[in-house]
């Protein structure tokens, strides 16, 4: 093994040891053509206080948290500005409740294509840190993880 390797694997098991937001399960709903939007879902845990502010991904405009709420007998979907993130416990992002939105998509999200998502964190000590998602697509009719 060369030492350039050695010490590229050694950095990336010293990130992971010191990581603090994990994000799992990532998945993206696929569209068909001309579709603007598409949900994207996927599970997060940190080992400390912290809050989801937002994301950004190459192939959208912009991405926003939203949250599906009950409102009588209609359902109501409404952007939110952070979503906190309690130590110890995994909040998942998925249908029918919390989820991103990717708005303004660059291009049509087929099954099988991959995803990337930049996750903006704030931990509980005010650092902002960035985490880097590859979410899968799914068919367009999929509902939840198989």
């Amino acid at each position: 093994m060369t030492r350039a390797l050695l010490g590229a694997l050694l950095l990336a098991a010293a990130g992971i040891a010191h990581a603090q937001v994990e994000a799992r399960a990532a998945w993206v709903r696929g569209t068909v053509p001309g579709q603007t939007t598409a949900g994207a879902y996927m599970e997060l845990t940190s080992d400390r206080r912290a809050r989801l502010l937002g994301a950004e991904s190459p192939a959208a405009g912009s991405a926003e948290i939203h949250e599906m709420t009950m409102e009588g007998n209609v359902m109501r979907m409404r952007a939110v500005p952070r979503l906190e993130l309690p130590p110890g416990k995994t909040v998942e992002l998925r249908p029918g409740g919390h989820h991103m939105m990717l708005v303004d998509l660059k291009r049509q999200l087929k099954k099988g294509d991959l995803v990337p998502i930049r996750l903006k964190v704030e931990l509980s000590d005010k650092t902002i840190r960035t985490i880097q998602v590859l979410a899968e697509v799914r068919e367009l009719a999929a509902t939840s993880r198989p």
